[in-house]
């Protein structure tokens, strides 16, 4: 199944306002467990929510950084989406229901995915497979 995250409000300002940067940024993927209840409204940093993160045999505290990362824009249909290489962790026993994306540049939250129910590897590979549109995609009116 493909996933689309959704924003976290306040991680769009930082980026707004150029306080995060998806170019030149460190950003990010972290599983969190099924005690977090995300706010799109008032959750702002990592440190604000890491107390809830996986903490699976072969998953490293604070995610994985993401690889090929992208910023496009598409006049024709007026979309602004960010996107990634498939965030993975191999070998591993992970039980998660979140997935996190941030900047460990700047601290501030980007988007999330919700997996609808708790998703899990038992030593094998906990692969998130990102929507073929963008992680997180803004359309202009």
């Amino acid at each position: 199944m493909a996933y689309t995250a959704k924003w976290y409000g306040l991680g769009l300002k930082a980026l707004l306002n150029g306080t995060t940067d998806i170019d030149t940024d460190t950003l990010k993927c972290a599983l969190l467990d099924n005690t977090y209840t995300p706010n799109q409204d008032t959750d702002e940093t990592w440190a604000g929510i890491s107390a809830n993160e996986e903490d699976g045999t072969g998953y490293t505290a604070g995610g994985v950084e993401l690889t090929s990362v992208t910023l496009t824009y598409t006049g024709a249909t007026k979309t602004l989406s960010y996107d990634a290489a498939d965030p993975s962790w191999s070998d591993s026993t992970i039980t998660a229901r979140y997935a996190v994306f941030y900047s460990s540049t700047s601290g501030y939250l980007i988007s999330y995915i919700d997996f609808g129910e708790d998703k899990t590897s038992t030593a094998g590979l906990f692969k998130i497979e990102l929507d073929s549109g963008g992680i997180g995609k803004i359309t202009l009116s």
